[in-house]
């Protein structure tokens, strides 16, 4: 019954999945519906205030941002006028908005997974029905406010919210930005979240040019790649590779979260002033981004604000 690598590998070609890492690294020739290659997004826009600078850093910077990842604290922590407020900021100004819901892993009783070494292993899926309905409770708190972007990192979640986006439960518009605590980082891994109905997905922060290869042959979401992230995460600045991610994953977001760690900038007790402060730097360094991509791949083209596809928020 012993079959060799090559046969393995001609199975997994059968299902359009790679048989190995795509090393030399082919150009992509999928777009964004505006034929564009790649897009801005910005994480940890956790408050009103902070929309507000990213948006006034953005405007005096002429950087384009396409998608805002909202409230990495977790929505339970931001009041219905603040999730209002981004919501229209977010229309206003034609970025897609991408919300974090609380409550998450490791806030429950299953903290375990924090205190114990083995217990990372568990990853950051919900832990139980309860855990999963409060979740599914601050989604409809959220929709009412207007918003229509949502993070997922659990299988059985998105599996769920597919479903009522089908049946008309939520709107059906509504959209699933797969995470990348969700650990996916290979084209079969791609493949099964794509399948279940996530309209993007971001890999783990560590994914070679030729695993992003690999991942864009078997799918065609728009794939979220971190180009700057936090130091805890493995502190990648991958600034001089733009071109070739663009080239390699079109259409791709290239996401920008520079920090010590998720904990250092994005607990509760955080000053919100603090994050109005950070978030100046995170624009300043896609705009660098935009600076290099004109100079070092023109040909590699950048959405221009509000394209059509993306889904905005809607009035309260």
């Amino acid at each position: 019954m012993s079959k060799s690598l090559k046969e393995i590998r001609d199975f997994m070609e059968k299902m359009d999945i790679p048989g190995g890492d795509l090393h030399n690294l082919p150009s992509s020739e999928k777009t964004f519906p505006d034929k564009a290659h790649w897009r801005i997004e910005i994480s940890g826009v956790e408050r009103a205030s902070t929309m507000e600078s990213m948006i006034k850093e953005a405007n005096k910077r002429n950087v384009t941002i396409h998608r805002a990842i909202i409230t990495v604290q977790g929505s339970t922590l931001s009041d219905v006028n603040e999730l209002k407020a981004m919501a229209q900021m977010g229309r206003d100004e034609k970025i897609e908005v991408i919300t974090t819901m609380g409550p998450r892993k490791a806030w429950d009783v299953g903290a375990r997974a924090q205190g114990f070494s083995e217990g990372a292993a568990v990853g950051f899926r919900m832990r139980g029905s309860d855990n999963i309905s409060y979740w599914l409770a601050d989604l409809m708190r959220n929709l009412d406010a207007g918003l229509r972007g949502f993070l997922v990192l659990d299988e059985g979640l998105l599996m769920i919210v597919n479903k009522m986006r089908e049946e008309g439960f939520i709107p059906k518009d509504t959209v699933f930005k797969w995470s990348a605590f969700g650990g996916y980082c290979s084209a079969a891994g791609a493949r099964v979240v794509e399948n279940m109905g996530a309209n993007s997905m971001n890999p783990t922060s560590d994914v070679s040019l030729a695993i992003l290869a690999g991942m864009r042959k078997a799918v065609n979401i728009p794939i979220d790649i971190y180009m700057f992230i936090t130091d805890a995460e493995g502190g990648m600045f991958r600034i001089y590779d733009a071109p070739e991610v663009a080239r390699v994953t079109a259409p791709c977001y290239f996401k920008i979260e520079p920090g010590v760690s998720q904990a250092e900038i994005y607990k509760p007790w955080v000053q919100e002033s603090w994050h109005v402060e950070f978030m100046r730097e995170k624009v300043k360094e896609a705009a660098i981004f935009q600076e290099i991509m004109a100079k070092h791949a023109p040909n590699m083209i950048l959405s221009k604000k509000g394209p059509s596809d993306l889904v905005l928020p809607v009035s309260a």
